[in-house]
C-alpha cells in the first residue's frame, strides 16, 4: 500500500535535507537524463516533486538557456521551504509551490516544454501514476518531453537482490523506504499517445534506475481530454 499524501508530507518533512545523501546512487541517472533532454531548448519546465531544489539549481545553471522559467512543485512543506531557499538566486525565473497531494498541474494546456520528475512516481498508486502521465500529456507544448527517473526492477544479481529486499520492506510498512518500491516506467506509457525518445536502465552502487524521456503525439482531441474527464 503507497503512502497517503498525508504520510508521504509527514515523512518528508522530518526527511528534509537528508533526502540530498541519496545522490550517491541517483546522480548518475539524472546525468543521463539531462544528456538526452534537450534542455537548450526549453523554455519553460515544470518539476513534480522537486524536493530541495537540488537537481534545479543543476537544471537552471548548468543546463536551462537564461530565459527559461521553471516552476516546482512538492507535497512537503520542508521540501518546498528548501527549495524556495536554494532557489532564491533565480527569483523572477524560478519558483516552487506547495502540492496538496492531488495529481494536477496548476498549469494550462500546451504551456511547457518540460515536465520533469525524478525518483517520485516510485511513491505513487498506479491509478495516480496513469493521471501524472495524463496532466503531462495536457501541459506539453508540440515537441515537448515528459523526463523521468525512478527505482527500478533489478537487471543484476547483486541489483535483484537490492530491490527483492526493498520491495519486501514496502510490503511491511512503506515508511521504512520513504514510501518507494521498484516500477517499470515504460509499462504505463500509451504508445498511441507517446513516443519514446529515450530508455534505458543502469545501476549505480546496486540500485537500479529507470531513465525515460516521451514526447506527447500530436492529437488535438488528447489536449483537453485529459482535464475533461477528471
Amino acid at each position: 500500500m503507497v503512502l497517503t499524501p498525508a504520510q508521504a508530507r509527514k515523512f518528508y518533512d522530518r526527511f528534509g535535507s537528508k533526502q540530498d545523501t541519496q545522490a550517491f546512487y541517483e546522480d548518475v541517472a539524472l546525468d543521463t537524463l539531462i544528456a538526452h533532454a534537450d534542455l537548450a531548448k526549453a523554455n519553460a519546465v515544470f518539476e513534480f516533486g522537486c524536493g530541495t531544489g537540488r537537481f534545479a539549481v543543476k537544471l537552471l545553471s548548468e543546463h536551462l538557456p537564461e530565459s527559461a522559467s521553471y516552476l516546482g512543485m512538492d507535497v512537503s512543506t520542508t521540501m518546498t521551504e528548501l527549495a524556495t531557499q536554494r532557489l532564491s538566486q533565480y527569483n523572477g525565473r524560478a519558483s516552487v509551490i506547495q502540492s496538496d497531494g492531488k495529481i494536477a498541474f496548476p498549469l494550462a494546456d500546451q504551456s511547457v516544454d518540460r515536465v520533469i520528475s525524478t525518483y517520485v512516481l516510485d511513491l505513487l498508486s498506479e491509478k495516480d501514476i496513469s493521471q501524472f502521465i495524463g496532466e503531462a500529456h495536457r501541459v506539453l507544448r508540440p515537441g515537448g518531453k515528459l523526463c523521468l527517473v525512478s527505482l527500478t526492477r533489478g537487471c543484476t544479481m547483486a541489483s535483484r537482490a537490492i530491490t527483492g529486499i526493498w520491495s519486501l520492506l514496502f510490503r511491511l510498512s512503506a515508511s521504512m523506504v520513504g514510501g518507494c518500491r521498484p516500477i517499470q516506467l515504460v509499462s504505463f506509457i500509451d504508445r498511441h499517445r507517446w513516443s519514446i525518445e529515450y530508455h534505458d536502465l543502469l545501476t549505480q552502487f546496486g540500485v537500479p534506475s529507470e531513465i525515460l524521456i516521451v514526447t506527447p503525439n500530436c492529437d488535438p482531441g488528447n489536449v483537453s481530454r485529459t482535464r475533461q474527464e477528471q
